[in-house]
């Protein structure tokens, strides 16, 4: 009976390591392609700190994750969707947001791109509707002067494919910040390698258990 209970011990916990991650959409990469500041671009992984307010005074292009899994409360007003346009997002849309920016410490230009693992919905960039979808900031952050955000007229932003936007910032004080919200990943429920690696130790665990009834 303690041979069948090992059995039995073990296959449950190769069938908990199989079990699939939690959805996450991610930023996968980005470049900077044109502007004066001489920067690149930077993904910042948690803990994020502060940013905004002059925080970081940096030539480069910074990008962050931010909430995932989450279902708007209510409708949500957006700048720019794929088709060029600004709109709503319905309430009980489900959603994942990126935080991108350009803090500077003189004035200056970048122009790059950045790219995510799923596709993007809509691009918030101004005051307001920054303001009304801070529900979706990242936790480890801290968001200092939020009310100063929004970008400017010689500020731009376009999607240029399905999972891509370009941005071309010109900024000093207080810096340019917009908000990117996409759909999940589409590979993100596959198991992890790790946890396929961990799910073969346990089916070993019961090959070897069986071995072992054998006369």
């Amino acid at each position: 009976m303690k041979v069948f209970g090992n059995i039995v011990a073990a296959i449950a916990f190769a069938g908990v390591a199989l079990s699939a991650p939690s959805v996450f959409a991610t930023i996968i990469s980005g470049a900077v392609t044109g502007g004066n500041s001489g920067g690149s671009f930077v993904k910042l992984f948690d803990p994020i700190g502060d940013v905004g307010n002059n925080n970081h005074q940096s030539p480069d292009l910074f990008g962050f994750d931010e909430e995932q899994n989450v279902f708007l409360a209510s409708n949500l007003a957006v700048d720019l969707l794929p088709g060029g346009e600004s709109g709503t997002l319905s309430a009980g849309q489900e959603v994942a947001s990126h935080y991108i920016f350009f803090d500077p410490s003189v004035n200056s230009s970048v122009v790059g791109d950045v790219t995510f693992d799923s596709d993007i919905v809509a691009v918030i960039t101004t005051r307001n509707n920054l303001i009304a979808s801070d529900a979706l900031v990242n936790l480890t952050a801290n968001y200092l002067s939020p009310s100063l955000r929004g970008l400017e007229s010689n500020d731009g932003v376009s999607i240029t494919a399905p999972q891509t936007i370009s941005v071309d910032f010109f900024a000093k004080s207080p810096g340019d910040y917009i908000r990117v919200l996409t759909q999940f990943s589409p590979t993100a429920a596959l198991p992890e390698p790790g946890a396929l690696a961990i799910s073969g130790v346990g089916l070993l665990g019961v090959g070897f258990l069986r071995r072992r009834r054998r006369p």
